[in-house]
């Protein structure tokens, strides 16, 4: 073997073996398996959102999404009222083995 080899192999090894590290190291924050999150959702924004568009709207606050690489968060909107109806946010609950998400959605007031 000629000298450069023995200087050259044990970088190539050193490479190698670098590569072949780093790619078992890959891993998704917070696994999500059968609409439940490992990872807690991240503490809610403050969101500053000044006064409505029209009289009578209200603001439905943004929330945390799971996405494709953790948690994304999708801002708040301004909607128009439902009458008889009351809007429940959207708001992740602790279930046995992490997170699930509850969507938001309009309750029917009792009467």
């Amino acid at each position: 073997m000629s000298n450069f080899s023995l200087r050259v192999l044990p970088l190539l090894a050193a490479l190698s073996l670098t590569v072949v590290l780093t790619g078992c190291v890959v891993a998704r924050p917070g696994p999500y398996r059968a609409g439940i999150v490992l990872a807690a959702p991240p503490a809610t924004r403050v969101e500053y959102y000044g006064a409505p568009p029209y009289p009578g709207y209200f603001w439905i606050a943004g929330f945390w999404r799971w996405g494709p690489r953790g948690y994304v968060w999708v801002r708040g909107r301004w909607s128009p009222p439902r009458p008889g109806y009351r809007w429940v946010p959207r708001h992740w609950v602790h279930v046995r083995h992490g997170w699930r998400a509850v969507g938001g959605y309009w309750r029917p007031l009792r009467r």
